[in-house]
């Protein structure tokens, strides 16, 4: 399995639970972004920046991503196309992305999205916080002790 980390947006408060996890297990991890992103130390973690542009780093890890993989990001569209090749995805905040969930994720999305576009204040989403990061940190040590083998 290789861990690849869509670098764009990415809190900082899960930098440190990333890099503990990828030292104590070895785990092989691309973070790909449009801009210089630094976790932290690792002979694990190769660094790929891509050109500016909408979607590119996008779709260099669909490109890269292969069956079994995890990706790391809060963009659905990304995660829906990351489940359809049988790859994983969690998002910033703990959800694991799904065969059985991620339509559902993507059609709010879509809808949200739709109503933006005709005017409509919705907000966005709730600050970032150290709940957020717990759960992240929950969902991604069960994901790696149930599909991880160095």
């Amino acid at each position: 399995m290789t861990l690849f980390i869509d670098g764009d947006a990415l809190p900082n408060l899960l930098k440190p639970i990333l890099v503990r996890s990828i030292e104590r297990l070895c785990i092989p991890t691309k973070v790909i972004a449009n801009k210089k992103i630094q976790l932290g130390p690792s002979k694990h973690i190769a660094y790929i920046i891509v050109k500016q542009g909408a979607d590119e780093a996008d779709h260099h890890i669909v490109a890269l991503c292969q069956k079994d993989d995890l990706v790391i990001t809060a963009d659905i569209p990304l995660a829906d196309r990351i489940i359809s090749k049988q790859a994983h995805a969690i998002d910033h905040r703990g959800e694991l992305y799904s065969v059985d969930n991620i339509k559902q994720y993507l059609a709010m999305r879509n809808l949200m999205e739709s109503i933006r576009e005709s005017g409509e204040m919705t907000g966005g989403p709730k600050a970032f916080g150290s709940k957020d990061a717990h759960a992240f940190a929950n969902q991604f040590n069960a994901f790696l002790a149930k599909h991880y083998q160095n």
